[in-house]
């Protein structure tokens, strides 16, 4: 079971990408630009947003505050967000807004990769539920911002 739950903590991120990468290749030319638009603009306002909050909120991870031993190495480094989680997130929100099944599908990914990397004892709970609020408040902004630069998404599905 440790080695399932290293796995998906330190490589299911990959899934995501993936999906990201097919539903923008599946886009015409216009979605495609609003879509690469929002996933620059959202994700630079998370990783904004995460150090902010990494700033206010200083998280010691469970290996060096409770003593648990984790199943990787990781630095001692503030836990608050988790960046895996954070991406993850971010792109399960991002997918949403072009296809139901498959951003349901990455944000289920989101948060086997949370669970997994609490289960490995290199986050809290609330380095997970951190990340997804950080991404949902980020994407929701930069989808407002582009639907009022550039009007809203093209009905070509």
């Amino acid at each position: 079971m440790d080695e399932l739950i290293k796995l998906i903590a330190k490589y299911l991120i990959i899934v995501p990408v993936l999906i990201n990468l097919y539903i923008f290749w599946k886009l015409n030319k216009a979605d495609r630009k609003r879509m690469a638009l929002i996933a620059l603009a959202g994700g630079l306002l998370s990783l904004i947003l995460a150090k902010i909050g990494g700033h206010f909120y200083n998280d010691v991870r469970p290996q060096f505050r409770d003593g648990s031993t984790p199943l990787f190495g990781h630095s001692n480094d503030n836990g608050f967000p988790s960046d895996h989680t954070l991406l993850a997130s971010f792109l399960g929100f991002l997918a949403l807004g072009y296809s139901r099944k498959l951003g349901a599908a990455v944000l289920v990914c989101a948060v086997l990769i949370g669970w997994a990397r609490v289960a490995a004892h290199v986050h809290h709970l609330n380095d997970i539920v951190g990340s997804f609020v950080i991404t949902a408040i980020a994407y929701l902004a930069a989808k407002f911002l582009v639907d009022k630069l550039y009007g809203s998404r093209s009905k070509s599905e």
